[in-house]
């Protein structure tokens, strides 16, 4: 936006590139530097693969680079038309923006055109068992160190489970992998799936596929095989459920685009995928002047968007809003 000359303001509702803040400490791309590069900065590195370090101090550059505006730790709780503007001109309307500061105080921003860029790690797929809000029980995973000889169990069959179970493992802590699937995930990088399922086989990490999650406790978790029904006994698990000892659960089970934002938003939402609908080589959602960019349009197909390619929306529809404004305004979010 900047270079185009249009007048935008960026509002996170965490720190700065919170998605990527938020992966684990230790974690490292799969991919080469050139493919998350953004407004033409090299992002150098001594390594084949970036880690998330150098990445976040490479954003930094950037927005130091540009003196982008930006402010952090603001959330837009929704984004509304002016029912004036509605009832004239729909295409013309202008937006109403709710946020909340970092203190918890509200505040209404208004602009002409809205971009949402809000991703998908927001939203985790949750599980809806009970004890899924315990303080132990993270949709997650940090790092291995707290977990040095305890009793983890990790829910998940692809990438950031198999990669949470490895490290927690080689960190001292006893692991057992539970997955719905009779075995893991065909996306599990190369590199990675021979180790895991060779640690499995050793018995270094205990697994049970076809297995699904019925109750998280304080001290262990209640699984059940699929597609084996229980016949309860007072006071005890019944057959077809295992208890397992737990004092940390990682529920690493991906994440979805918040599809209920954008539906109040007033952009159509496919019902299966839960996509919005948008012009394929605009961006712009059934709602004039409402855009949409990188994870958010994923819906729960959160495998299609990655750094690499989400990052290349931006520019097409920075360059859509400078042909349409010329030098006018528009307000990212």
């Amino acid at each position: 936006m900047k270079q185009l000359g249009v007048d935008y303001l960026v509002i996170e509702k965490g720190t700065l590139v919170d998605a990527i803040f938020r992966y684990p400490t230790n974690m490292v791309f799969f991919t080469t530097p050139e493919l998350l590069e953004i407004g033409g900065v090299p992002f150098t590195t001594p390594y084949e693969k970036p880690t998330r370090i150098e990445a976040l101090r490479y954003y930094r550059k950037v927005v130091d680079a540009y003196q982008l505006q930006v402010t952090l730790e603001e959330e837009v709780l929704a984004v509304e038309r002016e029912l004036n503007d509605v009832a004239a001109d729909a295409a013309s309307a202008r937006f109403l923006l709710e946020t909340r500061t970092p203190r918890g105080g509200r505040r209404v921003r208004r602009a002409g055109i809205v971009v949402l860029a809000m991703g998908y790690y927001g939203e985790p797929n949750l599980l809806r068992v009970p004890g899924e809000a315990l303080a132990h029980v993270s949709h997650y995973y940090d790092e291995a160190h707290p977990y040095y000889r305890k009793r983890v169990v990790i829910v998940g069959g692809k990438n950031s489970a198999c990669e949470a179970a490895l490290e927690l493992h080689r960190a001292g802590a006893h692991v057992t992998l539970i997955h719905r699937q009779a075995e893991l995930g065909d996306s599990v990088k190369y590199w990675v799936k021979p180790d895991i399922e060779n640690r499995i086989k050793e018995g270094s990490i205990a697994a049970h596929f076809n297995t699904r999650v019925v109750e998280i406790r304080p001290t262990d978790v209640i699984v059940e095989r699929i597609g084996e029904a229980p016949t309860p006994l007072l006071g005890t698990p019944p057959p077809a459920q295992r208890l397992i000892p737990a004092e940390g659960v990682l529920l690493l089970t991906g994440y979805h685009a918040d599809a209920e934002f954008m539906r109040r938003a007033g952009i159509e939402i496919d019902p299966e995928s839960w996509a919005p609908r948008y012009h394929p080589n605009t961006f712009e959602t059934n709602v004039p002047n409402l855009f949409v960019a990188g994870g958010q349009l994923a819906g729960k197909r959160t495998g299609t968007v990655f750094i690499e390619n989400g990052r290349l929306h931006g520019e097409r529809i920075a360059r859509v809003i400078a042909d349409r404004l010329g030098a006018g305004r528009a307000l990212g979010v």
